[in-house]
């Protein structure tokens, strides 16, 4: 593989760090205030999915969501806090790739009628996929320096 500057590991390097800094800011604005005091996050999604033209998205939400809203707030903006974190430091970068693809690929179906969200969703699901295969915790990572996922 021919590149220009760093080599191939370095460049996978960048781009998990960069869904890393993507994920850091998908944290760093949401109105944490709004999300645990108030419940706007999952009242806005509760909103989405009640209108969802897919039964499935719309039983899954109130048997899994609706019941306990402020623990699914929490695990939301903390998974985000969690995948940037691990992404960015390269630490347990393969659980934190699979858990963001399956985190994108769940606003993707949730808000698949929301075009605006969708390119941000697709594409942070496929960067997730290229880092995945392509195993970018090999360079430039905690993960690497501990000799783990080899």
């Amino acid at each position: 593989m021919q590149t220009i500057w760093l080599g191939g590991a370095e460049w996978l390097a960048v781009l998990r760090i960069g869904l890393g800094l993507w994920w850091l800011e998908s944290w760093r604005h949401k109105d944490r205030k709004g999300w645990f005091e108030r419940g706007t996050g999952i009242a806005w999604a509760a909103d989405i999915a009640g209108k969802h033209r897919w039964g499935v998205v719309r039983t899954g939400f109130r048997r899994v969501v609706e019941p306990r809203p402020k623990l699914i707030a929490y695990i939301v903006v903390y998974s985000e806090l969690a995948l940037g974190l691990g992404l960015v430091a390269g630490f347990l970068s393969p659980v934190a790739l699979v858990a963001g693809l399956v985190l994108n690929l769940l606003y993707l179906v949730l808000m698949i009628h929301d075009w605006a969200e969708q390119g941000q969703n697709a594409m942070m699901a496929l960067i997730s996929l290229v880092a995945l295969f392509a195993m970018a915790w090999q360079t430039w990572s905690l993960d690497a320096a501990l000799g783990l996922f080899r």
